[in-house]
């Protein structure tokens, strides 16, 4: 498979802003203060930026049988595009604090929905400060359009299709994003119950990003990659984590060094653990 160049550095957005039809993202978001995000955002933000929340916009509502952030509703979803005038044509620069991993999941929403034309800043609004680069404050007044979404559910790996055929997981190498810890069962600060699936493989995606909050350059991050995948780029892969969030990094690193694309356990940990008849590993794999 091709590779696909996702990331784009600030001074790159910075000029496409100017010049192009290009729209920024911003995905702000702390799990500890839901609210924080909408308040950073409104007290500076790149000039034309659109919010976009995790929990309001970028998923559904959490049922008993969910994890923490199920899909959205695809008309929902398109509706809140469309309202803040975004629609298919030009470009979207999805970013969030630093590191991406939430700007991923934005990312990985909008490529179900259809979309082929997004990037991700890499570093997020901690370098594009650091640069000295232009903020604003104001709501941008962009004219609503007509989003539709076209959601491709072959990107989509269910709990039910896991739990037909566990021993499917080896050949279709379910990497897990989660920290080691996290994985190996050792402690497990948000969820109740601590470990992973049986048959999954950990690929944290702090390993694919700098202490700087920048990702690691392709070249390491394709070296990650191929420990656990192997180097034939056709090879079938999942990804997961807690709740389908920081999975979604992973899926960005595997499509710039050329592997195929993979699905996402949308569900992740948060899911699998509804059920205690679902197997838990705990340890190495």
């Amino acid at each position: 498979m091709a590779p696909k160049r996702i990331l784009i550095d600030a001074p790159a957005l910075a000029d496409m802003l100017e010049s192009e039809d290009c729209v920024a993202i911003d995905c702000r978001f702390d799990l500890a203060n839901v609210h924080a995000g909408r308040q950073l955002y409104d007290e500076g933000h790149i000039p034309g930026a659109v919010f976009l929340d995790l929990d309001r916009d970028l998923a559904g509502p959490v049922q008993a049988d969910t994890g923490r952030h199920p899909l959205p509703n695809a008309e929902q979803i398109a509706a809140t595009l469309g309202r803040l005038g975004i629609g298919q044509s030009g470009t979207l620069v999805v970013y969030d604090g630093g590191n991406g991993s939430l700007a991923a999941r934005a990312w990985w929403i909008l490529r179900w929905l259809g979309v082929e034309a997004i990037r991700l800043l890499d570093g997020g609004f901690a370098q594009w400060k650091a640069l000295d680069l232009p903020l604003e404050t104001l709501t941008p007044a962009r004219v609503p359009v007509t989003f539709t979404g076209r959601p491709n559910d072959a990107l989509v790996l269910t709990t039910g299709e896991l739990v037909a055929d566990l021993s499917s997981i080896p050949g279709q190498s379910l990497l897990d994003a989660r920290d080691r810890q996290r994985f190996l069962g050792e402690y497990e600060p948000i969820d109740p119950v601590a470990g992973h699936i049986p048959g999954s493989v950990n690929a944290p995606f702090s390993d694919f990003v700098t202490t700087e909050g920048t990702w690691r350059p392709l070249a390491e991050r394709a070296a990650l990659l191929e420990a656990v995948l192997g180097k034939d780029r056709e090879v079938a892969w999942s990804v997961m984590c807690g709740s389908g969030v920081t999975a979604c990094h992973l899926a960005i690193s595997g499509l710039e060094a050329g592997f195929r694309e993979p699905r996402l356990y949308v569900g992740s940990w948060s899911q699998w653990i509804r059920d205690s008849k679902r197997p838990i590993a705990t340890g190495q794999a």
